[in-house]
């Protein structure tokens, strides 16, 4: 028998004053792969993100956790099967790093000897060291903020790992260093990622399985090689069009 797929959305919608957030979502996330959900500001990509938490229920349609029907009644353990990382890490202000890493941990009664040698094992694996981490928020760059937030994230050893923009504020050069970091952890640990961007190299860069939205609906999922080269329609070419690389516009225009 096939193992299940680690997410699967069958037929969302989610409305906002008649307005359709999604419209009839189908979706099926692998085990062990990287997901890209790709769109412009509005698409849904980051309504649809909330949807597979739990944080936002579906006007109609369902989502599946490795096979299990999310429901009011189970979505606090089904979201421990998913960590979760937004823009900016979603740091407590009042909590140094280590505290807020260690909250998930802390919350299920984890003792302090468990928490910090799984500490330990993720600051390694992210590249932060024991002075950042008694740090505050304030006093960390947006890098370490998110490799901060990503440790919060793994912290309970999730199979599932949510990405909401989590490079969308940092500058170019950390950006890159950070995207190259997160593409290693995700290789190395085999995580089912889902990774949501508005930016189409960084799709590339990560992605397994591109979904790309436009009004709340999916107008073309599969390879990044299909959605650049053979365009399932009009706007799939425009959204292509739009976000050309600065030097092939630069060698478009000649001399």
């Amino acid at each position: 028998m096939a193992e299940p797929a680690a997410l699967t959305v069958e037929g969302v919608t989610k409305r906002y004053d008649g307005v359709a957030a999604l419209d009839a979502v189908d979706l099926e996330v692998r085990a062990a792969r990287s997901t890209v959900l790709l769109g412009a500001s509005g698409s849904g990509k980051s309504t649809l993100l909330r949807v597979l938490l739990g944080l936002v229920r579906p006007d109609a349609g369902r989502v599946r956790v490795q096979g299990e029907a999310l429901t009011p009644a189970n979505v606090l353990t089904l979201r421990r099967s998913m960590g979760y990382v937004i823009q900016e890490g979603g740091l407590f202000p009042h909590l140094t790093a280590r505290e807020n890493a260690h909250l998930a941990a802390r919350q299920l009664g984890w003792p302090e000897a468990r928490r910090e040698a799984r500490l330990r094992e993720l600051a390694e694996l992210v590249q932060l060291t024991p002075e950042l981490l008694d740090r505050y928020p304030a006093q960390l760059s947006g890098g370490q903020q998110q490799r901060v937030g990503l440790v919060r994230a793994l912290m309970l050893d999730p199979p599932i790992l949510l990405l909401d923009e989590p490079l969308g504020a940092l500058d170019p050069i950390i950006r890159a260093e950070l995207q190259d970091d997160l593409r290693r952890i995700f290789r190395r640990l085999g995580k089912s990622v889902v990774l949501v961007t508005h930016d189409l190299a960084e799709a590339g860069f990560f992605a397994d399985h591109v979904v790309l939205l436009h009004e709340g609906a999916v107008h073309q999922q599969g390879t990044f090689a299909d959605l650049v080269r053979s365009p399932a329609d009009d706007y799939v070419a425009r959204f292509v069009r739009a976000q050309r690389a600065p030097l092939e516009a630069l060698r478009e225009a000649g001399p």
